[in-house]
């Protein structure tokens, strides 16, 4: 299909351009993550779920305690917190795990940067879909049953840095409403759409709409 050559070009020539342009926010962001607490620069989470399902490591910066991943999952003092977590669609509003730059890279999404690396390694789009936990997919479609047709599409495409869901609301917006965006994207998607994403993007990042 044209339309996936076409933007693997643009994929690689825009990831290229945006990390030189994003270089002084790498070497910064890095700077003051490794000053704020101990631990790697780069987030030890678990693998996203990608085109047609396939699983992949996802670059981020770290932006909570080492270990969170785990933690929330396995250590009982954040059973509670993991329960939360869950009925809210995967996203915590006051979340103890994040750290005090975490707050702030995450809120402005200069956490998701590295995910230009994922893009340059045909992982990712620089538009497309949310890539999603396994385990948040399964959970998810069980709570609600009549998304399951909508995860196959979302899947027959390769997820995004950015996306509709993240200039639409980002954490406001529960999962059925979230995969029917990604969804609408994936049948929908055309050079126009991805422009428009992209131009409304800047604006999600500043004023950090929806970010937790």
């Amino acid at each position: 299909m044209w339309y996936d050559l076409v933007k693997r070009v643009i994929d690689i020539t825009g990831s290229f351009l945006l990390g030189i342009i994003f270089l002084p926010l790498w070497l910064f962001t890095a700077l003051a993550i490794r000053l704020d607490s101990p631990g790697p620069v780069l987030a030890d989470t678990p693998r996203r779920v990608g085109k047609d399902g396939k699983l992949f490591k996802l670059f981020k910066f770290r932006s909570m305690i080492v270990n969170a991943h785990k933690k929330l999952r396995t250590d009982p003092e954040y059973a509670k917190l993991y329960d939360e977590y869950k009925h809210n669609s995967y996203k915590l509003k006051h979340d103890p795990r994040v750290t005090r730059v975490g707050r702030f890279i995450r809120k402005h999404s200069l956490d998701e940067i590295p995910q230009l690396l994922n893009v340059l390694r045909g992982e990712m789009s620089l538009v497309g879909p949310r890539p999603y936990y396994p385990d948040e997919l399964v959970e998810q479609q069980r709570k609600y049953p009549h998304t399951k047709n909508l995860v196959s599409v979302v899947q027959s495409a390769k997820p995004g840095i950015t996306g509709q869901w993240q200039v639409s609301g980002r954490s406001e917006v529960n999962f059925d409403k979230r995969i029917q965006m990604d969804a609408d994207y994936v049948k929908k998607r055309s050079f126009i759409m991805d422009i428009s994403i992209l131009l409304k993007s800047p604006w999600a990042m500043i004023s950090g709409k929806g970010a937790v």
